[in-house]
């Protein structure tokens, strides 16, 4: 099966389709407008009216004003965390399987035009690895992560990936190329059980600009994607953009707008949330907008009161620091020992890695971390029996 972005784009459907009703110039004024008794009108309704908030009300919690109120935003965000996960953060592990690409997106230390030498794992490389990861620590959440080359990481390579990490894994979720639905149904007979796809931004001339060759730069097909996998019956459903292309709010507010949509349409799947921010690669992109550490925390606590349900995880882009602090306050699901490129937790230290890892520490540091704080490590929280 080989994809036609172009006509698909044409002939799809999905949330590219009704995303323009929404100006993002009038989106940013928006935010940037709220004011105390936005704030505290939103908060009340939140913790008073059992509710659900709206993207509007959303976006009133991720606005210049609302920044005086972390606090409570902080203990509402706890609060609502543990009546839904409990004291729980889940883990999971990256696996790197190519890091071949033939995209050209500015920012990224896959770009094809990045002169390394590729890497591709056989299977036995890829068994290598899943052997490596489970010596390091007990994990069961696997994502499988490739660059975006479907001659070489088409279908029947991800459906042979998936059935070599099954014996090993119970939960296996993908980032990889935007496919057909029908790709993504085939894939779950192969045993995926979740799809994580980063939109990078919303802001559709914008994208343009940071992806100006390749699949990835063909918009509508990338953003109906989700819809794709929603028709497919993915069980899990990743979603974010990456932090630092644009203004930050005006990305997670057309993000809060996603979910909403793909959440009435597609309501029997679950989904989860990354707010990925830029680190260095070897692309050498220097990101336009800046979001700092109390500016994390304010979307973090906003989402979790925005959607009580919904996963949010960070990655180790982030600092060890930052995210043991935020381990209580609204994440639920946090990578550890992660490695970002092909073959780096069993053989290859050289290969092109996408982007540098901040949190270094191993699974078993993190687990260490995460009890000093009262709460218990997940490793599973998937069977087989459900597939």
């Amino acid at each position: 099966m080989k994809s036609d972005p172009d006509k698909d784009a044409v002939f799809g459907h999905g949330f590219a389709d009704i995303i323009d009703q929404w100006s993002w110039d009038e989106t940013i004024e928006k935010i940037e407008g709220a004011r105390d008794a936005d704030v505290r009108r939103v908060l009340n309704q939140a913790a008073h009216s059992g509710k659900p908030l709206t993207p509007e009300d959303f976006m009133v919690l991720i606005s210049p004003a609302a920044g005086n109120y972390l606090e409570p935003m902080a203990a509402m965000s706890r609060q609502f965390t543990q009546e839904r996960f409990g004291k729980t953060i889940s883990l999971y592990v990256p696996m790197y399987v190519s890091n071949a690409c033939t995209n050209k997106c500015v920012y990224c230390g896959f770009n094809h035009d990045n002169p390394f030498t590729r890497t591709t794992l056989s299977m036995e490389q890829v068994k290598q690895e899943c052997e490596a990861i489970r010596r390091m620590g007990p994990f069961e959440n696997l994502l499988i992560v490739s660059g975006e080359y479907p001659a070489l990481c088409g279908i029947p390579y991800l459906e042979e990936v998936l059935r070599t990490c099954r014996p090993y894994f119970h939960n296996l979720t993908i980032e990889v190329q935007p496919m057909r639905a029908a790709e993504y149904e085939r894939l779950t007979h192969s045993g995926m059980n979740g799809v994580v796809c980063f939109q990078e931004t919303y802001h559709r001339e914008a994208y343009k600009k940071y992806h100006p060759r390749g699949m990835k730069s063909h918009y509508d097909w990338r953003l109906n994607g989700f819809d794709r996998m929603g028709e497919a019956g993915v069980h899990k459903i990743g979603m974010g953009a990456l932090l630092g292309l644009e203004d930050w709010r005006g990305d997670v507010a057309m993000l809060a707008r996603h979910l909403r949509y793909l959440q009435k349409r597609y309501w029997r799947t679950r989904y989860s949330v990354n707010f990925p921010r830029m680190r260095p690669s070897e692309s050498g992109f220097q990101p336009k907008s800046i979001i700092n550490d109390r500016q994390l925390a304010q979307l973090t606590f906003a989402f979790r009161i925005f959607d009580h349900d919904v996963d949010i995880s960070y990655s180790t882009r982030e600092a060890p620091e930052f995210r043991d602090n935020m381990m209580s306050l609204g994440v639920t699901s946090m990578s550890a020992g992660s490695h970002t490129e092909p073959g780096g937790y069993s053989h290859s230290k050289e290969a092109l890695e996408q982007f540098e890892v901040c949190d270094s520490r191993s699974p078993k540091e993190v687990t260490e971390a995460i009890r000093a704080h009262g709460y218990d490590p997940v490793w599973k929280d998937w069977d087989s029996v459900f597939d």
